[in-house]
C-alpha cells in the first residue's frame, strides 16, 4: 500500500496527557527519512476528530498534496527546499491576488468612464451611480463584488429614497457593465450578476397634468425659490423642453420668429435629435418675467422643491420636472396636433417613443366620436 504524502497528526511529542492539549500538525511525506511538520493549531484529544474536519485543514492537506504530485510528475527532488520553493511561490501569487482584489472598483469606473465618449447627460448618470455606490459604503474594492453584496445593495437601493423598480434596474445595468469588463480582463473569477437576478419592473403610468391643473399651477402664490421651480416647469410644460434643454436654453441663439408665435429650433442634449417647438404664451411669459434668462437649478432641488408645491397645492400626481414634457404632450394632443408633429416638437427620432408618452386621452376620442356619429347617416 502506498504510503499517503500528506497527513494530519496530533501530539507529536506526547504532552497531551499532561497538559491537556496537543498540538495538531501537517506531515508531509517527501521521501525516505524526509518529513516535513507544519503546526496549523492545538486542540484537546477528545476534540482531535472534530478539529480534523475542519475545511480550512481539508483545504490545507489538498494544497500539499497537489504540491508533492507537482513535484514528482516534474522529476523535481522531492526535497524540504524544493517543497518550500513552491510554498513560497504560490504564497507570492496570493499576494498578488490580495492586492488586485483590494483594488478599488469605484476608482475602476472612474478611470474606464474617463476613457469613454459619453454625452452630458450620461455622463451625468454614470456618475451618479458611483455617488450612489459611495453613499451606500458596502462594496468599494474587487473584493467585495460577491452575489450576496449586490443582491444586498439591490434591497438597500428599493429600502431608501423613492427609486422605481425600473430606476433600480438602470442602476445595475450601468453597474453591471463594469463588473462584465472585469470578469474579461481576468481582474475578478465571477461576475456577480450572473448569479443575480434583478427585476426590472414596469414603469409606472405617466399621469400628466391636465390643462385646469397647468392653470392652477400658474396662479398659486409661492415664495421665492418655490416660485422660481414653478416657473420653470411652467416653460417645460408649455415648450416640450426636458431639464437638461431647459437649463441650457439660450434664447438669442436657439429661437426664432414666425408670425407672431416664437420657436425653439435646436437638438436634444441626450440624443443629440432636432426638435422644433412653439413658445405658447405661458412659457412666454416666464421669459418675460426673468428678461429672457432662466433661473438654474439642480434636477435633484428642483423635483425636491416640485414635490413641496405638489403638496401645498393638494396634486395627486407625483410632480416631477419630467411631467412637464410628458404634460405638454398629450395637452397638444388633446388640442388635435397630429402625433407627427408632436414627435418633431419632442425631438423624437422614432414616432413610438411619442406614442409612449402621449397616450390619446379620453376627451380627444370622445369628441373626435361625437363627430364622426354625426357624420354618418
Amino acid at each position: 500500500m502506498e504510503k499517503k504524502n500528506v497527513s494530519v497528526i496530533f501530539d507529536r511529542k506526547g504532552v497531551a496527557v499532561e497538559k491537556g492539549r496537543g498540538k495538531v500538525e501537517i506531515r508531509i511525506y517527501l521521501d525516505r527519512n524526509v518529513r516535513k511538520y507544519i503546526v496549523v493549531g492545538e486542540c484537546s484529544v477528545n476534540g482531535f476528530k472534530s478539529y480534523q474536519k475542519s475545511p480550512d485543514l481539508i483545504r490545507q492537506v489538498e494544497r500539499y498534496e497537489e504540491i508533492v504530485k507537482a513535484m514528482k510528475l516534474l522529476g523535481e527532488d522531492l526535497t524540504i527546499d524544493n517543497f518550500n520553493a513552491y510554498i513560497q511561490e504560490e504564497e507570492d501569487r496570493r499576494s498578488d491576488e490580495e492586492k488586485r482584489l483590494d483594488y478599488s472598483f469605484i476608482e475602476f469606473m472612474r478611470e474606464e468612464i474617463k476613457h469613454e465618449k459619453l454625452r452630458p447627460n450620461t455622463l451625468r448618470h454614470k456618475l451618479h451611480v458611483i455617488e450612489t455606490l459611495e453613499d451606500y459604503g458596502k462594496i468599494k474594492t474587487l473584493r467585495d463584488l460577491t452575489p450576496a453584496n449586490i443582491r444586498a445593495f439591490d434591497k438597500w437601493l428599493h429600502d431608501t429614497g423613492d427609486r422605481t423598480l425600473v430606476t433600480v434596474y438602470n442602476y445595475h445595468k450601468r453597474i453591471k457593465k463594469y463588473t462584465h469588463m472585469l470578469k474579461l480582463n481576468e481582474m475578478i473569477e465571477k461576475d456577480p450578476y450572473e448569479y443575480c437576478k434583478i427585476n426590472r419592473g414596469r414603469s409606472k403610468p405617466r399621469v400628466p397634468l391636465t390643462e385646469e391643473e397647468l392653470i392652477m399651477l400658474r396662479g398659486a402664490k409661492l415664495g421665492t425659490k418655490l416660485g422660481r421651480v414653478r416657473d420653470l416647469f411652467i416653460f417645460a410644460a408649455y415648450t416640450g423642453l426636458s431639464y437638461a434643454d431647459v437649463m441650457l436654453f439660450d434664447f438669442e441663439k436657439m429661437t426664432q420668429k414666425k408670425g407672431e408665435i416664437y420657436y425653439i429650433d435646436s437638438e436634444r442634449l441626450k440624443t443629440g435629435t432636432n426638435f422644433f417647438t412653439p413658445i405658447l404664451k405661458p412659457a412666454m411669459d416666464v421669459l418675460l418675467k426673468y428678461k429672457y434668462k432662466l433661473p438654474r437649478i439642480t434636477n435633484q432641488k428642483a423635483n425636491d422643491y416640485l414635490h413641496v408645491i405638489e403638496e401645498r397645492l393638494d396634486f395627486t400626481k407625483n410632480l416631477t420636472f419630467h411631467l412637464a414634457r410628458h404634460s405638454f404632450a398629450t395637452l397638444a394632443l388633446a388640442h388635435d396636433v397630429p402625433i407627427e408633429d408632436v414627435a418633431r416638437m419632442l425631438g423624437h427620432k422614432d414616432i413610438k417613443v411619442t406614442q409612449i408618452y402621449c397616450k390619446i386621452l379620453n376627451t380627444t376620442v370622445q369628441r373626435h366620436s361625437e363627430a364622426l356619429a354625426a357624420s354618418i347617416l
